[in-house]
């Protein structure tokens, strides 16, 4: 069980602080149940009931900055999602977004910006499926940078970037 005042990872919706850990008093909701209330860091507007024991949607601890400094190095070793058939890698980049899973979210990345690369060389645009999910992937990843290594969202690419400069 996690902690109030954590950031975790919770499935699609992304990073979330833990405001409460409580049992709502909510008809049909048994009383001996507790619950997360979660606030979504980069969607406003919403609180989020879970159960703590949910098993249904992947929920995780953010990771420290250690771990994110690591990944962000790791990126040129991290393979691409090459699957020719387009439905198929549809199904692959789906399930890269659900699993929660930052270097799953880097391969859509890395597969959907060459992808475009290649794409935009033969006078094509990207598909829409690559931007949707380069999109969404991106999204996941800079919420959690960005709250890992304690910086805005939106310097989460120059920094990537300047870093992966830094080390070639």
């Amino acid at each position: 069980m996690f902690e109030k005042g954590r950031y975790i990872v919770y499935g699609t919706t992304g990073v979330c602080e833990i405001e409460d850990i409580t049992s709502p008093d909510i008809k049909g909701v048994s009383e001996d149940r507790l619950y997360y209330v979660l606030n979504p860091c980069f969607k406003k507007g919403n609180r989020i009931f879970t159960p703590v024991d949910n098993e249904k949607v992947v929920i995780r601890a953010v990771m420290t900055e250690e771990e994110a400094s690591l990944l962000v190095d790791a990126i040129p070793t991290i393979e691409e999602l090459w699957e020719k058939d387009d439905k198929v890698r549809e199904l692959r980049y789906k399930e890269a977004i659900r699993s929660c899973n930052p270097k799953e979210w880097i391969q859509i990345i890395k597969t959907s910006y060459l992808r475009r690369e290649q794409r935009k060389a033969q006078g094509k645009k990207a598909t829409t499926v690559d931007e949707r999910y380069f999109k969404a992937a991106e999204d996941h990843l800079y919420a959690e940078l960005s709250i890992a290594l304690k910086m805005p969202k939106e310097e989460v690419r120059d920094y990537i970037q300047a870093r992966l400069e830094k080390k070639q």
